[in-house]
């Protein structure tokens, strides 16, 4: 599967056609508390990342939210 992740091309060795943003997120141990998932632009929330799709082409930003004062 190849798809664009923070703006980097990635070829992710799945075996699958799609995959869920959850399982994107353990492929690339993303394990930070406070992230923003947009797949092509669209915004996906929390509750729905072991529902919410990726497929080959997909644009996908996953943000690290950062707070302090």
């Amino acid at each position: 599967m190849d798809i664009t992740l923070n703006n980097i091309p990635e070829h992710l060795e799945t075996g699958k056609a799609v995959i869920t943003v959850s399982e994107l997120l353990a492929i690339k141990r993303f394990t930070f508390k406070m992230l923003v998932v947009k797949i092509n632009g669209k915004l996906i929330k929390k509750n729905e990342y072991s529902s919410a799709t990726i497929k080959n082409g997909d644009d996908v930003q996953v943000i690290h939210l950062i707070s302090g004062g």
